[in-house]
């Protein structure tokens, strides 16, 4: 460890209750450390991000005072009442929105928004959950003028990808890193000379290896009720708003007119009565 991750872990060894109440930022303010360093120190103690290492010290601190975790804490129960359920993923979730900012890196974002921006066409992967958010940011990037079409059927995708040259884009969404038929369409790009970016909880992952930028998301603890694509899809939603700012900022002069001209072309769908004839 360096010298700020030993502060981060010293400071969690010997006071859990105290640390388990800081978010990613509290903790980091606590130990004159940054919410990066927090994040890492939290993996390198072998948990997928701070949520994980956060509810951990909850349960040890809820152990040592009454041998039960606290309820926001708690995985979701088959029993729970819908308010305790509601409570549970709202905590769940801004722990995981506050994961994956503190562990995005910003000069990978930032190349990545310039791809984006720059390109000639955008081709997104995605499957299951992933291929959600893939329609995500393909709709997004439309609004503001951009070329961008989302695939979720494999064949398509590498047809596509066969077409992508160096000014284009192709990105991956893939929670796992190792979804073989989100993989073979970016290897395909990266191929073909497209930039190849991969949004993905683990960094590590084959994915990597055809990404010439990799976004990384929190990987969160799954358990019965709340698997992880629940997690992953809310830390990729962030990851796409991220990108679809970034592009709009970078490409405004171009992008205001656009987005004003699709408000106009939807309006009258949703005013009383429905479309105008």
């Amino acid at each position: 460890m360096t010298r700020s991750m030993q502060r981060v872990a010293e400071a969690v060894a010997s006071d859990p209750a105290a640390c388990a109440a800081l978010t990613v930022t509290g903790l980091a303010e606590l130990t004159g450390t940054s919410e990066a360093t927090v994040v890492r120190t939290a993996r390198l103690l072998g948990y997928p991000g701070y949520r994980d290492l956060r509810l951990a010290l909850a349960g040890l601190a809820a152990h040592q005072q009454s041998g039960r975790a606290p309820a926001v804490t708690a995985d979701i129960a088959v029993d729970d009442p819908l308010p305790d359920v509601v409570a549970k993923l709202a905590y769940d979730e801004q722990q995981t929105l506050a994961d994956t900012a503190a562990g995005l890196d910003m000069v990978q974002l930032s190349a990545a928004v310039g791809a984006l921006a720059g390109a000639r066409r955008t081709d997104v992967y995605g499957v299951g959950a992933s291929g959600l958010v893939a329609q995500d940011l393909t709709q997004k990037l439309l609004r503001i003028g951009l070329i961008a079409q989302a695939h979720s059927d494999p064949h398509l995708a590498v047809t596509n990808a066969v077409q992508l040259r160096a000014k284009d884009v192709a990105v991956a969404i893939t929670h796992s890193g190792s979804t073989g038929d989100v993989i073979e369409p970016l290897r395909v790009a990266f191929d073909h000379g497209a930039t190849t970016i991969a949004i993905t909880g683990r960094p590590d992952g084959p994915v990597s290896q055809y990404a010439d930028l990799v976004l990384t998301t929190s990987t969160a603890r799954e358990s019965e009720l709340r698997p992880a694509a629940m997690s992953s899809r809310t830390s990729q939603l962030l990851v796409v708003d991220c990108l679809f700012i970034g592009v709009a900022q970078r490409t405004y002069e171009s992008a205001a007119p656009a987005l004003s001209a699709s408000y106009e072309a939807l309006a009258h769908r949703h005013r009383s009565g429905g479309p105008s004839r």
